[in-house]
């Protein structure tokens, strides 16, 4: 019988669902690493929340594990790449809490429409100060919606029966999706300047990190309200109490800091300031809900193999895995290339699988894809639930098949279509084991992907290259490979450089005044 260790405090009902399904289960609960340590080799799972930490130390120690399991989103506290090296499946319950933490950020905008805190304190504090507390309306104001995923469609969902006009900045909405969800998508600069509340709901990545930056906020209109129930490091706090001290920002509601737990924040005592100690899936109905997800996925897959939500491995059956993993991260790797490289909404991804490709089962690769493509742009994609995602998202999907064999025995293409046209890239396995790119937007280039890299297009001319590597090497920077391919002698080139460190923007800028560069990013794998 598969035994699991539940070592944080659950909702009841998940050792119950362990129970009924014929699992063995103990709940040890508050255990230091050590101790876990001591006894974390005699189970086969481990049901988890916030409070253990799964690192390599443990995973060392767990001879037996087979799958974690987090009851929620958040999966900072567990080792991935430990845990894929040890064959050990993450799983998480990435949507049992999106209904809470939507509405906990519509909770904090009417706090500081009503300014109820302050309200609150100062009644109960006998002062009765009825005309100090002048709120303003939810009804007719415009909320600006950045991040328009799962629980931003429920916000603006409810926004929309406040009566409120929603408008939305996310570069993956459709047009499409748009309409469906009742929201006008706009650029970032255009609801800076006419959003009366703002709300995000995006992950923290390198391209949202201070997206209200202290240029951002310098953008809003005056007397703005800003929400944030999603990741500290969205919002740059000493730009943001800059902008409350002077009264361009009419109020701030903060659920996640960039440091937590934050016991100390400059914004605190800040007029017109609210905070929560991320309350954001704190309530009674979600914490159930994702105890009892956590363990009817755990148990599926300890009794029957069944995958669902894994982080780390897709969908499949156990026959089809050994001949399917290689593709697999073929496949991850190259959907999130195409999702770093495209801007702007894309309407369809297609998965073209060629020769050896096209006689295996095409879903589970183009889950991979999709789990690459969305992983650049959320925390809570993995190979089960990104075809949902991408639905939801309106982006239509196609697989397409070609028995024959081209230029390679097995070749795996992934074409992307936008407003400006469609663009592919295309990878095989050399050695029916090793992924690597053969082709980048019609150019032929032969690259791992791997670590950070460095992308750069440029106008193919003598002496470039040695420019580039003088600009890195004053930078101190160190490259691992280095790979070439261009369209003709003379015209465009493309640079794929994996390096030693992720490049940052300082670097960017000096390689983007070399001469003859049109496009350079920083890219991650």
């Amino acid at each position: 019988m598969p035994k699991v260790l539940i070592s944080d405090k659950m909702d009841p009902q998940a050792a119950k669902i362990f129970r009924e399904r014929g699992v063995e289960v103990d709940e040890i609960t508050g255990k230091t690493p050590e101790e876990l340590i001591a006894i974390i080799g005699n189970y086969d799972g481990l049901a988890i929340r916030s409070s253990t930490k799964v690192t390599k130390a443990i995973l060392d120690h767990a001879t037996n594990l087979k799958v974690v399991g987090r009851a929620g989103i958040g999966v900072d506290n567990v080792d991935i790449p430990a845990a894929s090296a040890k064959g050990v499946v993450v799983m998480n319950t990435p949507f049992g809490n999106s209904i809470t933490t939507a509405e906990h950020a519509i909770a904090l905008m009417f706090a500081l429409a009503r300014q109820l805190p302050e309200a609150d304190a100062s009644t109960q504090a006998g002062k009765w100060e009825k005309n100090r507390f002048m709120g303003v309306e939810l009804t007719a104001k415009t909320l600006g919606l950045i991040g328009a995923g799962n629980i931003g469609s429920i916000v603006a969902d409810r926004a929309r029966g406040l009566k409120m006009k929603v408008v939305a900045f996310d570069p993956f909405l459709t047009p499409e999706r748009a309409v469906e969800m009742g929201v006008e998508k706009v650029t970032l600069d255009e609801l800076l300047a006419r959003a009366d509340f703002i709300t995000l709901h995006t992950p923290l990545t390198d391209q949202t990190r201070n997206i209200l930056s202290a240029e951002a906020l310098a953008k809003t209109k005056k007397g703005v309200r800003i929400i944030n129930c999603a990741r500290g490091g969205l919002i740059d706090e000493a730009a943001l109490k800059a902008g409350l001290d002077s009264g361009h920002i009419g109020g701030a509601a903060l659920d996640v800091f960039v440091e937590e737990p934050a016991k100390a924040s400059p914004l605190f005592g800040t007029p017109n300031f609210v905070s929560t100690p991320h309350l954001g899936a704190s309530t009674t109905e979600a914490q159930v809900n994702v105890a009892i997800q956590v363990a009817e996925q755990m148990a599926d897959f300890l009794v029957s193999g069944g995958v669902t939500n894994a982080l780390n491995m897709p969908s499949l059956s156990a026959e089809e895995a050994p001949k399917l993993k290689p593709y697999m991260a073929l496949a991850e790797k190259l959907g999130s290339l195409v999702g770093q490289l495209t801007t702007g909404a894309i309407t369809r991804i297609s998965v073209h699988t060629e020769g050896a490709a096209a006689e295996l089962n095409a879903k589970p690769i183009t889950s991979a894809v999709l789990a690459g493509f969305l992983g650049t742009q959320t925390a809570t994609v993995n190979m089960v639930n990104a075809p949902l995602l991408a639905r939801d998202r309106g982006v239509e999907v196609r697989e397409v098949r070609t028995e024959r064999e081209g230029d390679y025995h097995t070749l795996l293409r992934v074409s992307v279509k936008t407003a400006d046209g469609e663009r592919s890239v295309a990878g095989t396995l050399f050695g029916d084991q090793a992924p690597r790119l053969v082709e980048l937007f019609g150019i032929k280039v032969e690259a791992d992907l791997v670590g950070p890299m460095l992308y750069v297009v440029n106008e193919d001319a003598p002496g470039f290259i040695g420019r580039l590597g003088t600009t890195l090497g004053e930078a101190g920077v160190n490259i691992g490979t280095f790979h070439l391919g261009r369209r003709s002698a003379g015209g465009e080139a493309v640079l794929l450089l994996s390096v030693d460190e992720p490049v940052d923007a300082e670097l960017l800028a000096k390689v983007k005044a070399l001469g003859g560069v049109k496009t350079a990013m920083g890219l991650t794998f």
